[in-house]
């Protein structure tokens, strides 16, 4: 038994508290303690629900009644462009520096329907854009396995949280790999889905194509158990889906070559080859592929996400909510200039019509490993962690770190990261396993064996 009660997976505080071996309140009040202690130096959280702890002793109530729900009592983080009813969201930009929604987001409300207790709203990239969570208006995310490191982004506050046990789990959202990329930055698991299964109702849109929430989690058994809680239709979204495909058991894994040149770190490439080693022990095959159109995934998403935002930013204009425009942070600013750049006339067959073109031959070349292969499995991101300050004043650096994890977006396939190893500086290795559209499930049974065989997601950084 785990004496720190803040160290508990998903799984093992659910049966806990079916067991009646501890309290909601005895847990939530621990995440309260924990934040109190570690948040001052890791900044995950900008906005604390002060209402948790009696929501905490509600939920014993219920539970002493008879109540019987998947997450009844089990507190979790929210990244802070997912609405929540009535408490602050802000995306991390003083445009919506007192903005308090009036409803809940989707995955929150159907979360939250199955009794857990939102602690708070984690710190972004503002509205999402960004890669290292340092462009947040309210000041950076620090790294828990090395604080004068980025956690990644943007969904860097959510993954920082998760690793320094300040939440049981967190929602994050996925437009470019920023579930993914703070995920292997931070040694815990994130699932960026297949685009639609989640719904985006509430979510601060970023690019409406490419956005998706998601889960961040300790074990890949959490992530399982969230996504069944929040997959599926919604009558609020008109991209939602029900379409499921049936788990394979004997699994082809591809290892697409492009995604182990690309000038990717040596000790990365090292620890995921080795992964793929241990699957390939276990039952697992594995295939070299080709993924040709791989290079072309940064330029492609450099059009097609800026474009998608200058229309979605227009609607923060400082009439119907929000402050005046000048309010946005200069990354915000640098987005809409270039998507609008795209869409103007001149330019749009040119840069926009070109990319959307592109982005059809990428996602083919996706269905066309998927032929030879059931899954791929590849690193999360070129570095490791780099530190605070480092790519900050060069964008297209920064931009470059998603190299490894646009191109899932752009094909809107599953995607998920998991804890494969450390560096020799300490810092932590993700890879990442994709599927066809709907092959969640097959993801799932990877990524689980692989955590049953290995214990790099039992590290914890020191505080």
């Amino acid at each position: 038994m785990k004496n720190n009660l803040c160290e508990l997976t998903l799984v093992e505080a659910k049966n806990k508290l079916e067991n009646k071996e501890i309290s909601s309140f005895e847990l939530v009040e621990s995440f309260f303690k924990q934040i109190k202690k570690v948040d001052t130096k890791i900044k995950s959280y900008l906005t604390l629900d002060e209402s948790a702890l009696e929501k905490a002793k509600e939920c014993d109530q219920r539970r002493k009644r008879g109540e019987e729900k998947k997450l009844l009592g089990i507190p979790y983080a929210v990244k802070d462009v997912l609405s929540t009813k009535n408490l602050r969201t802000t995306a991390s930009d003083k445009i919506l520096e007192n903005h308090h929604p009036l409803y809940d987001a989707t995955v929150v409300d159907r979360i939250n329907k199955e009794g857990a207790i939102v602690l708070g709203k984690t710190n972004c990239d503002p509205f999402a854009f960004g890669c290292s969570t340092e462009n947040s208006a309210f000041g950076p995310t620090r790294n828990p396995w090395d604080l004068k490191r980025v956690p990644g982004g943007s969904s860097g506050g959510s993954a920082a949280a998760v690793a320094a046990d300040e939440c049981v789990f967190a929602l994050g959202t996925d437009t470019g790999g920023s579930i993914r990329q703070p995920a292997a930055f931070c040694n815990i698991v994130g699932l960026k889905p297949t685009y639609g299964v989640f719904s985006r109702y509430g979510l601060l849109a970023m690019a409406s194509s490419f956005d998706c929430p998601g889960p961040m989690t300790k074990t890949v058994e959490d992530a399982k158990l969230i996504f069944n809680v929040i997959q599926g239709k919604d009558s609020l979204d008109a991209t939602s889906s029900e379409e499921t495909l049936t788990r394979k058991t004997k699994l082809r894994i591809g290892l697409p070559k492009e995604y182990y040149s690309f000038g990717i770190d040596l000790e990365i490439k090292k620890s995921v080859i080795q992964a793929a080693k241990t699957l390939e022990k276990n039952g697992f095959s594995l295939e070299e592929v080709s993924l040709p159109y791989t290079k072309y995934g940064i330029a492609v998403y450099y059009i097609l996400v800026p474009s998608e935002i200058s229309s979605n930013m227009a609607r923060y204009d400082g009439i119907r909510y929000g402050q005046e425009r000048k309010s946005f942070s200069d990354e915000v600013k640098r987005r809409i200039m270039l998507g609008t750049y795209a869409l103007s006339a001149g330019y749009y067959d040119a840069f926009y019509l070109k990319a959307s073109k592109v982005r059809a031959i990428i996602s083919q070349d996706f269905k066309n490993a998927f032929k030879k292969v059931d899954l791929l499995l590849s690193p999360v991101s070129p570095t490791p962690p780099f530190e605070i300050g480092e790519k900050f004043s060069d964008p297209l650096q920064m931009y470059l770190e998603d190299i490894l994890t646009v191109n899932m977006n752009l094909a809107g396939i599953p995607s998920l990261a998991i804890p494969c190893g450390f560096t020799k500086a300490g810092l932590p290795i993700g890879m990442q396993i994709a599927g066809p559209r709907f092959a969640e499930e097959s993801i799932f049974l990877v990524g689980k064996t692989y955590q049953e065989l290995t214990s790099w997601h039992k590290e914890k950084p020191k505080l």
